[in-house]
């Protein structure tokens, strides 16, 4: 049984390219539709209950356009509204967690630093992780306020972004850190400056291999597979200017991206 219906990806804004390009690399057979909010954009210092509302509405923009499984490609908005999403619609949800139980199994000083945005280390789903997989390691927390706006302006390799990721990534190794989890899919886009920052120090865990192999078994598991051999269409849309997703999904994607800009009712 084959289900050639998209796969339905959302995030605050861009960011969450970083896991729908994994997604696709997993399953190039699978069709996608990618919803960037860009003119919420961030969610993190957003009430909860905003974050919830949004998220909602933007999932039923998805249905509406076949979408047979939901990938919340934000870890924010998965702190905030994945419970609420999975009580309200009968469909597949996969969301972001944060990479903290890899790290704290990979440590080897017993420190591991975290780069997040506020909601998702304030979020039921980060506290939980902790207290779980986390309690005889010393973790070390930091706010990458600034950086998701700096990404969706497509600063991925500017001085400004190398100075902030500095400033945020320097007091978690000089503490012995030596596993660094990223907590905001925006983070990944920053992959190459992270490492220049890094520079060996510690081992970097961006979820989205992870949350693309769960996104895979949930499909299998459920019968929901497309055939294998089908050429895929990709969608994007966004609410706010169609140019940063335009050109990160063209160079994801490896060909000219259509944008279709959208308002949401929330």
């Amino acid at each position: 049984m084959t289900d050639s219906r998209p796969i339905g990806l959302f995030d605050s804004g861009v960011g969450g390219l970083s896991v729908w390009r994994e997604v696709v690399r997993r399953m190039p057979h699978e069709a996608t539709l990618y919803f960037a909010d860009s003119a919420h954009c961030p969610y993190g210092p957003r009430p909860a209950a905003e974050i919830q509302a949004l998220s909602t509405a933007i999932t039923r923009f998805l249905l509406a356009h076949q979408a047979k499984l939901i990938v919340v490609a934000c870890n924010t908005a998965s702190a905030a509204a994945l419970e609420t999403l999975r009580a309200e619609f009968d469909v597949p949800i996969v969301g972001m967690e944060p990479a903290l139980k890899p790290a704290a199994e990979a440590t080897r000083t017993g420190h591991v630093g975290v780069l997040a945005t506020e909601g998702t280390l304030n979020g039921y789903l980060f506290k939980n992780t902790s207290e779980r997989h986390a309690r005889n390691i010393e973790v070390h927390m930091q706010v990458g306020e600034g950086l998701v706006e700096l990404v969706e302006k497509g600063q991925l390799d500017a001085p400004e972004t190398e100075a902030l990721l500095r400033h945020y990534l320097e007091p978690m190794l000089a503490a012995n850190a030596d596993q660094l989890a990223l907590g905001c899919t925006h983070y990944p886009l920053l992959l190459p400056l992270i490492e220049r920052v890094v520079a060996g120090r510690a081992a970097v865990i961006d979820p989205a291999q992870a949350v693309a192999r769960q996104v895979q078994r949930v499909l299998r598991q459920r019968q929901l597979e497309t055939e294998t051999g089908c050429g895929a269409q990709h969608h994007f849309f966004t609410t706010g200017q169609p140019e940063p997703l335009q050109t990160l999904a063209a160079i994801f994607s490896q060909q000219r991206a259509k944008i279709s800009r959208v308002s949401l009712n929330w």
